[in-house]
């Protein structure tokens, strides 16, 4: 599984992908969601289902506008700290804590935003801002645990798991993305390594 890098990168369709997985230690993932762009980002019904197949705590990043379809134990909020449009986000989290948070944290929605929060805007039209990853990885998961993430998108969960030493497994079906994220992630870990 790992490559001796600390991060396994996969390229592909993640319900064709994972029965192949060993053992991971947590999820984060920001899948496709029923109200936003539900074509491009190919969401369909029962998408996220396969996460009943994980026991480990897992944070789901999902619409403020839809039903969430599975259980959860605690449900978090993702402050945008904007005025207009959609101003949170939920995260729900399973098999972990009953403890409900607030994370604040801008988006980056630009190149000028992204610039404002020390962050890099990717084009991903719901890119998460690292610093709002980072505090889920470093408080929500185990030192040297093995992070999933089988909707990578452009590789934020796995930049913030090379900045706080976990190991980090990612999926991403668009091909464009997936080229940014590893990118953005062999970048992370390599300075990583650098510092240590």
């Amino acid at each position: 599984m790992d490559n001796g890098k600390g991060f396994t990168l996969y390229h592909g369709d993640c319900l064709d992908i994972m029965p192949t997985l060993d053992k991971v230690d947590a999820v984060i993932t920001d899948p496709p969601y029923p109200d936003y762009h539900q074509e491009s980002y190919q969401f369909q019904d029962g998408l996220i289902d396969f996460l009943n197949d994980f026991d480990c705590r897992q944070m789901v990043f999902w619409s403020n506008k839809a039903d969430f379809p599975l259980t959860y134990s605690a449900i978090h909020i993702w402050d945008k700290r904007i005025g207009g449009g959609a101003q949170y986000e939920r995260i729900f989290e399973r098999n972990g804590h009953k403890l409900y948070s607030v994370f604040r944290n801008y988006v980056a929605n630009s190149t000028v935003a992204a610039q404002y929060t020390g962050d890099v805007y990717t084009g991903h039209p719901s890119q998460k801002p690292i610093r709002l990853l980072t505090n889920i990885v470093e408080n929500y998961t185990k030192e040297g645990g093995i992070i999933f993430d089988p909707f990578m998108g452009s590789g934020t969960t796995g930049v913030a798991c090379a900045e706080l030493g976990r190991k980090f497994i990612g999926i991403e079906i668009d091909e464009d993305y997936f080229e940014i994220a590893k990118k953005r992630i062999e970048r992370a870990y390599s300075q990583m390594v650098m510092f240590t």
